[in-house]
């Protein structure tokens, strides 16, 4: 696919595009900074600002479309990670703006250009538990995509908006616009700079719901999402299949949410951040478990 890839540069979208690449896909970065990758074509603009994404999904991505003479060739897909990534960089409304404003223009653009597969990047921070004023328990586990979603924060809120966003284009056109909600993103490097300390201290994870995913997996959860046609609007959870200490699944439940109903079974090390909906109808399978990496 020619794919428009918002945020390229970010935490995350350094990996997908990458892993995107891999599997034979064209993808132009478009990003308030370059990524520096072989084979990327970046553009630089803002997607606060509905002209320069009206302008960069009709633009070429790279001298060698000019030989042709046929004109500029059509996107088949955007992927929209860019954004302010979480509270406390921005003042709120800020935060609130550009991920609302931002999100908004680069589907509508997308949508009215004729681009029928869009994917949003939204967040475990929906779930109203990662940037909540003091300790919060989770109404119910395991968190799955029908969860009633209710964050405090300006960042979660945005991404709860963006969802809507999908949601209402979706209805409008027909296309496939699929939400991720990703969890707490690891790269390859951080498996043994923060693993260690997750396991001495499984409290810090609270927060995350325990949840995480690693990036290159992020990266085949948004080639399937790519490669799947026909869902409408989704709400996908991206998370990988354990949860991110050393501790089982029954004693997480124990230690850290007694009398937080359990919804149905879980697996011995399932995660609380259901993936299963990813793994039933994309078919995801995990290839970068913790385990490989580091040893509790």
């Amino acid at each position: 696919m020619r794919i428009l890839f918002t945020g390229g540069a970010g935490k995350a979208g350094r990996h997908v595009v990458p892993y995107l690449l891999e599997q034979g896909h064209r993808v132009l970065n478009l990003d308030l900074k370059p990524l520096d990758h072989p084979g990327v074509d970046n553009l630089i603009a803002d997607i606060t600002d509905s002209g320069q994404m009206f302008n960069a999904m009709t633009a070429y991505a790279g001298f060698d479309e000019l030989e042709p003479g046929t004109g500029t060739p059509r996107f088949d897909a955007v992927v929209h990670f860019a954004a302010v990534p979480r509270i406390l960089i921005n003042p709120d409304n800020e935060t609130f703006r550009v991920n609302t404003v931002g999100t908004y223009n680069v589907i509508e653009a997308a949508v009215k250009l004729g681009i029928r597969k869009i994917v949003v990047a939204s967040s475990e921070t929906t779930y109203g538990i990662c940037f909540a004023d003091g300790p919060r328990a989770p109404k119910c586990l395991p968190l799955d995509e029908d969860y009633d979603i209710d964050p405090m924060d300006s960042y979660g809120l945005s991404k709860v908006v963006n969802e809507a966003t999908a949601r209402a284009f979706a209805l409008r056109s027909g296309f496939d616009i699929y939400a991720l909600r990703i969890g707490n993103v690891i790269e390859p490097h951080e498996y043994e700079t923060l693993f260690p300390g997750f396991f001495a201290r499984p409290e810090v994870r609270l927060r995350n719901a325990f949840c995480y995913i690693d990036a290159r997996d992020l990266g085949q959860i948004t080639d399937l999402c790519l490669k799947t046609d026909g869902l409408g609007f989704q709400v996908f959870n991206a998370g990988n299949d354990d949860n991110s200490v050393a501790l089982s699944t029954p004693e997480i439940l124990a230690r850290f949410y007694p009398g937080v109903p359990v919804t149905r079974p879980l697996g011995e090390r399932e995660a609380l951040f259901s993936n299963r909906k990813i793994r039933e109808v994309l078919g995801f399978r995990e290839q970068h478990p913790w385990r490989r990496y580091v040893s509790p």
